[in-house]
């Protein structure tokens, strides 16, 4: 099975190429330009150089969030038109999830995204099976979740490493840690590898449809909703 798997919805812009669950290819770029300029390009770079076409690809993945809501949009997009062009089956993933797919640690994986303010999304995952729903909350109110599990619990993601101190205090030798730039960024690598278990085992459900998840409003909608409420006062 040719997976072409994209992930917008960090600062990195990764899309990769692979059969079953082993890469054939990987593009990232994090050079500061919008994923609306880099996207197209390195997909279509990605398959220039693996001498490959979309009529080859068999199924398309890319990440629906926690993460950056203008990129989850671009990549969910762009997904949406290779499938109504194509009618390539297709999987969106939890950024958080495909983080979880980064580390083969037996036992529990918790997935953080910094999500500012002192504020997390939250996973948790065994054997790369989700084992909560996922959160936004403060760091706090997460390390007192991770508390009742008493249990080594593995760290990935850039939440990882922002609230490392508050981990350590809470969770002191049950806080796994591992000096690897590759567990702290979601990419396509990760988010084709969730796909293709997903997707081979037949367990894949709305929850996998292509719509963000975005767990906490944007600023934008934030600030309006402010303005509404002083409006209405």
């Amino acid at each position: 099975m040719k997976i072409l798997s994209i992930s917008t919805s960090s600062n990195i812009c990764s899309v990769a190429l692979l059969e079953d669950n082993n890469v054939i290819k990987e593009i990232t770029n994090d050079d500061g330009n919008t994923h609306s300029v880099k996207l197209m390009p390195q997909i279509e770079q990605l398959l220039k150089e693996t001498n490959m076409s979309l009529k080859d690809i068999d199924l398309l993945a890319c990440d629906k969030g926690p993460g950056s809501f203008t990129g989850i949009r671009i990549g969910i997009s762009t997904v949406k038109a290779f499938c109504d062009v194509y009618n390539i089956p297709s999987l969106a993933i939890s950024s958080l999830m495909g983080l979880a797919y980064q580390t083969d640690f037996d036992g529990l994986v918790c997935s953080l995204i910094d999500a500012k303010n002192d504020n997390v999304y939250f996973g948790l995952f065994n054997k790369h099976q989700k084992q909560s729903e996922y959160l936004a909350k403060n760091i706090n109110f997460i390390t007192e979740i991770l508390k009742i599990c008493n249990k080594p619990i593995f760290f990935v993601g850039n939440g990882s490493i922002v609230y490392q101190d508050v981990l350590k205090s809470f969770l002191n030798e049950n806080a796994i840690f591992v000096e690897n730039n590759n567990y702290y960024n979601v990419d396509a690598v990760c988010i084709g590898k969730a796909a293709f278990d997903i997707f081979s085992s037949k367990k894949y459900s709305e929850e996998y449809n292509l719509s963000p998840l975005y767990l906490k409003k944007s600023n934008a909608e934030r600030e309006l909703e402010e303005k509404q409420n002083a409006n209405h006062n």
